[in-house]
């Protein structure tokens, strides 16, 4: 990843319309879309980058692989958008940049968006995806991750497969999580100025879509309202957000309480930097810095695994 890298205020006036002309609930869902990925869909990947589209469980989806991963270690990667927006598009340089530097392939699912699908569609979904990972009772080198309400949609998947009795992945990262639906983000103004993607009121709109009639305080929905017996048994967690995101308190409530339920978690907050800033890798210094921490936590949470795909 050589080339300039952008200092952080730029960064941010950068990404400012973002929050003016694509992240805003005066414009319909499939409008945010398609600007959505017009917007975050274009940056080019890594020279030797393979995109191959697939159907897991039932779930479309795309395999990006870089020039010299090798086979074996898998990462299921949730995409952000308030689980309304988004798509495999919107991550793929990340997803390239991590399989090159991890040596590992990135898988990226289309799960179901909402309005038109509410919960429980996304965490169905991403159940199936992971199911069709999982050969199997015994662990295998997948690693979960997820970016806004992919981290969201992660931390609830671990919850489910855990409730359920059933394997659980090597462990999971977590980028510029949204993990509580009821949270008032207006009731910190000095993040609402802050933060140059994110709204709280876009953030409700699509609360309110993903949650339809169920209960916003269910933890299939708000993850981190289980509290730390909620997280009790999990995988090793890697959690990182940027001090200027929205969602911040999210992030370190979470590491907060993953201590406090004595799991293996590691938290990383680079100071003035906002939402999902980690899908910056080539652009900004703090979002290398964060693609190496990610590389780094799938060595070693995979480390001495057995090397071998499954269930595709």
């Amino acid at each position: 990843m050589s080339g300039p890298r952008l200092p952080p205020p730029l960064a941010r006036l950068t990404a400012r319309p973002l929050s003016r002309y694509v992240l805003t609930p005066a414009l319909p869902w499939d409008v945010q879309r398609r600007r959505l990925d017009r917007f975050l869909g274009s940056s080019p990947l890594p020279r030797g980058t393979t995109v191959e589209p697939v159907t897991l469980c039932g779930i479309p989806a795309e395999v990006v692989t870089a020039r010299g991963a090798r086979p074996g270690v898998t990462v299921l990667h949730f995409h952000g958008g308030g689980y309304c927006v988004g798509s495999s598009r919107m991550v793929r340089t990340w997803a390239a940049h991590l399989s090159r530097l991890a040596r590992c392939r990135v898988v990226l699912p289309d799960y179901r968006l909402s309005p038109e699908h509410p919960h429980p569609a996304a965490l169905d979904d991403a159940r199936a995806v992971l199911t069709g990972l999982l050969p199997g009772a015994e662990q295998a080198p997948v690693v979960v991750s997820g970016d806004s309400a992919g981290g969201g949609l992660a931390l609830a998947l671990l919850q489910a497969r855990r409730n359920a009795g059933q394997s659980l992945p090597a462990g999971a990262m977590l980028a510029s999580p949204w993990l509580d639906l009821t949270a008032d983000r207006r009731a910190v103004p000095g993040l609402v100025r802050r933060d140059t993607v994110l709204t709280p009121a876009w953030l409700a709109a699509c609360a309110a879509a993903y949650a339809g009639a169920a209960d916003r305080a269910d933890p299939a929905i708000s993850p981190l309202l289980a509290g730390p017996p909620g997280l009790a048994g999990l995988p090793p967690l890697l959690i990182q957000a940027g001090s200027d995101d929205l969602l911040a308190p999210d992030a370190r409530r979470l590491a907060a309480e993953a201590s406090a339920a004595g799991l293996d978690v590691t938290y990383t907050r680079w100071p003035g930097l906002g939402h999902d800033f980690v899908l910056q890798p080539g652009l900004l210094a703090a979002a290398d810095s964060a693609l190496a921490q990610a590389a780094w936590f799938t060595a070693r949470v995979t480390a001495g695994m057995a090397v071998s795909y499954g269930g595709d």
